[in-house]
């Protein structure tokens, strides 16, 4: 067992606790042993020895009886109690034993005086008034005898130390220790069960997960706090699966998005400089690879924006400006993409002012993503609609393009990077990175951003801004 292990430690702290609340009720039982074993044993040691006092008082007094008669007396009720008693004159001298093995005590004197005499016919208790024959104190109960109203002696009963009510208590002990050693062993066996078990499968789980095995999981047996940090370590790593997934999906992706313009341009360029493009195809050729150039440097700068948003380096220039200009701004900015396939942009302001808090050249690349999104699937010919309205502290800006609607396969990864539908398909949809982007943006300024279709339509995209009141 580990020096700092939870078991040991939960060991240590119950036995400690359950000891010392055993070692408490043993001392009650000890306390309450010995009393109720004194009180009982005085109760009914008085009332035999009230016969004894009473045939020794009668025969001092008139000599009725005789010392034989006073010894079967006595010996009853040393039987009766367990002891053995002997009777005293006034003086202290022995005259009548119980025992023949205290027959040495015959005719000798014991000091009355010096131990805790009873000054009333009851009995008292004396731990030193007899030494045995191997010289050890003998507990002894004290009876007065009266005759006439005078003091003529004493019963003493005599008791053992090594009585059965020690051995009582011994056990009472033993039994103490013996729960506390059990107690001990129950508390470590479902301690090990229950909690360290449970622990030590998540911890391996965790180490295996750290060295890559992502898809490791472990059984939630139990509906209590082990069980619920073992589903949420299943959490973490479903999460974390997922994320590994993500990654090298976008390993892949980003490869293959820098692979494509870096192939067209080493091929037009090699071209180029062997000659096997005639001199009269050069500027045709340089101006894709120019193209090119450009698709990759917008690509390498949306791959740092969302890096910088993604780890919570990106700042914003938050400040007050006309959604109403910002979106005109856009559509102007647009205009050549927007004839190419001629289509009808139409932009639809509820109030001739609307100012939002914001970054502003964030907001420009949020509409800029979304107007693009809507002019690459918008259909020829067909119609965009951009749609400005305001309820309370917030402006809701929707772009609307008309043109085949998304599937409900895809509709719930178009915020993935690079997310592409099955090209098989005809309707093929390629979001790239605008739409992620256009998501962070606006995770970084706590507004929201939804897409919806309409049926037999086309598609809308509405997000929200924060209204300057």
């Amino acid at each position: 067992m580990k020096k700092n292990s939870i078991v040991r430690k939960l060991i240590i702290t119950f036995s400690s606790i359950t000891g010392g609340l055993l070692i408490l009720v043993g001392l009650v039982l000890t306390i309450w042993f010995y009393k109720n074993d004194y009180n009982g044993t005085v109760e009914s040691l008085n009332k035999q020895l009230d016969v004894v006092s009473e045939a020794v008082g009668s025969y001092l007094k008139s000599q009725e009886g005789s010392y034989e008669e006073i010894g079967r007396l006595l010996e009853i009720a040393c039987l009766s109690n367990n002891m053995d008693g002997i009777i005293v004159d006034r003086l202290g001298y022995v005259y009548i034993v119980s025992n023949s093995k205290y027959d040495y005590l015959k005719y000798t004197n014991i000091d009355i005086s010096s131990n805790k005499v009873p000054t009333s016919n009851k009995l008292e208790y004396s731990k030193k008034l007899i030494k045995d024959y191997s010289n050890e104190n003998l507990g002894a109960f004290i009876k007065p005898i009266y005759s006439n109203e005078k003091l003529d002696g004493y019963i003493i009963m005599l008791q053992e130390e090594k009585r059965s009510v020690k051995h009582t208590i011994i056990i009472i002990w033993v039994a103490v220790i013996l729960a506390v050693i059990v107690a001990a062993a129950i508390v470590k066996y479902f301690a090990e069960l229950l909690v360290v078990k449970p622990i030590e499968e998540i911890n391996n789980a965790a180490k295996r997960l750290a060295k890559g095995d992502v898809d490791e999981r472990v059984k939630v047996i139990n509906d209590n706090e082990i069980g619920e940090l073992a589903q949420s370590f299943n959490i973490m790593a479903q999460s974390i699966e997922e994320s590994d997934i993500i990654r090298k999906e976008f390993i892949s992706n980003v490869s293959h998005e820098l692979r494509s313009p870096i192939t067209s341009i080493k091929g037009f360029i090699g071209g180029i400089l062997d000659g096997v493009i005639p001199k009269d195809k050069e500027n045709y050729y340089l101006k894709i690879v120019y193209d090119e150039i450009d698709r990759l440097a917008r690509l390498v700068n949306d791959l740092l924006d969302m890096s910088a948003m993604e780890s919570g380096k990106f700042n914003l220039n938050i400040s007050e400006f006309d959604i109403n200009q910002t979106i005109s701004l856009c559509i102007l900015n647009l205009e050549s993409k927007i004839q190419a396939k001629g289509l009808n942009v139409k932009a639809i302001f509820h109030e001739n002012r609307c100012f939002a808090i914001g970054d502003r050249d964030r907001i420009l690349q949020v509409v800029t993503n979304l107007l693009e999104n809507a002019i690459k699937y918008s259909e020829d010919n067909g119609q965009i609609e951009v749609n400005i309205s305001t309820k309370g502290e917030k402006i809701y800006v929707s772009i609307f393009n008309s043109g085949e609607t998304i599937s409900p396969e895809d509709i719930n990864h178009i915020w993935d990077r690079f997310y592409k539908s099955d090209k098989s398909r005809t309707n093929k949809i390629s979001t790239g990175l605008g739409l992620p982007i256009v998501r962070l943006i606006l995770t970084q300024h706590n507004q929201d951003v939804w897409v919806n279709n309409v049926e037999g339509k086309g598609v809308k995209f509405t997000f929200t801004l924060q209204r300057n009141s």
